[in-house]
């Protein structure tokens, strides 16, 4: 049975898979579309179980604010190269996957597969699956955070061209002023990446490695003794302030801390915020370069 360019441009709509393949589908089926949608589903779920051993540490960071800025999301969607990363297709996907969480209640990772993803009438497994099918990369959600405001907003910054999210839950009232207060203090996230929110947050495993670190530096940089412990309280504290959010200097007024701005505001506070950096944590795969791979075919055709 002779198969119509027709054909193949409806299956490729319907599937988003290649025109030879729709077509090579449409051929085993005799023109049979569901057969064929069947047939690039199994293919597309087979390709993506082969490229699920690959390394995925590009990607893209979305954000995701209900209308009345109460309730936000933020999501990491991770590929295989920066290239892909830069897809339209890619970044509209991470767009739905960010929006499904955002309309959903899911707290998991494993509960977010079985969901419709957002205006694609398709579980977010199925889509996953079809879009690595058709962009010919592995691709994950690796991580989401959700905030939710009682009496106050969600504000959310991106950075680099996703590269960099942030998420900023603030209590205490609404308005342009907080409104302005929460965005600014989500690009100081961005730009100055504080640890933690307070310096009360501080977990004391850490301070208590930090204090072993400053003592250790001063002994081998020759300090007597009896002056360690001052030069040593003097340098946690300094550490402390400069690793909590509210004692950082502002980054666009670096004469008032992030703590002082909040406290003119006369109210509102921030809770929590969340940042995140594509591939933060993720061992990159290292390739070899160009010249490296010339030398070792050299060697190889002695």
């Amino acid at each position: 049975m002779a198969i119509s360019a027709q054909q193949v441009k409806q299956l490729r709509e319907m599937t988003g898979a290649g025109m030879m393949d729709c077509k090579k589908a449409l051929e085993e089926t005799g023109g049979d579309m569901d057969g064929a949608v069947e047939i690039l589903q199994k293919k597309g779920a087979a390709a993506a179980a082969k490229k699920a051993g690959r390394i995925a540490a590009e990607g893209m960071i979305s954000t995701w604010l209900s209308a009345d800025r109460t309730s936000g999301v933020m999501t990491e969607v991770n590929c295989e190269t920066d290239f892909v990363a830069r897809n339209d297709q890619f970044q509209a996907f991470v767009n739905t996957i960010s929006r499904t969480i955002g309309e959903s209640s899911v707290t998991t990772l494993e509960e977010l597969e079985g969901l419709s993803a957002a205006g694609i009438g398709k579980s977010v497994t199925e889509f996953t699956g079809e879009t690595i099918n058709t962009i010919g990369e592995k691709i994950s959600t690796r991580r989401f955070t959700r905030f939710t405001a009682e009496n106050g907003l969600v504000a959310d910054y991106i950075h680099a061209g996703g590269q960099i999210g942030v998420l900023v839950h603030v209590e205490g009232g609404g308005g342009d002023k907080v409104d302005e207060f929460a965005r600014d203090v989500a690009m100081h996230i961005a730009a100055m990446n504080p640890p933690y929110l307070t310096s009360d947050d501080i977990p004391a495993d850490a301070q208590a490695y930090q204090e072993r670190f400053f003592s250790e530096r001063a002994k081998e940089s020759g300090k007597p003794d009896a002056i360690i412990p001052k030069i040593v309280a003097g340098q946690l504290d300094k550490w402390r302030a400069e690793s909590s959010l509210l004692n950082q200097p502002f980054v666009k007024d670096s004469d008032v801390t992030v703590g002082e701005l909040q406290a003119r505001l006369e109210g509102p506070r921030i809770v929590a915020f969340a940042r995140f950096e594509v591939g933060e944590g993720i061992e990159k795969r290292q390739e070899k370069s160009l010249s490296e791979e010339v030398a070792e075919q050299l060697r190889g055709s002695k």
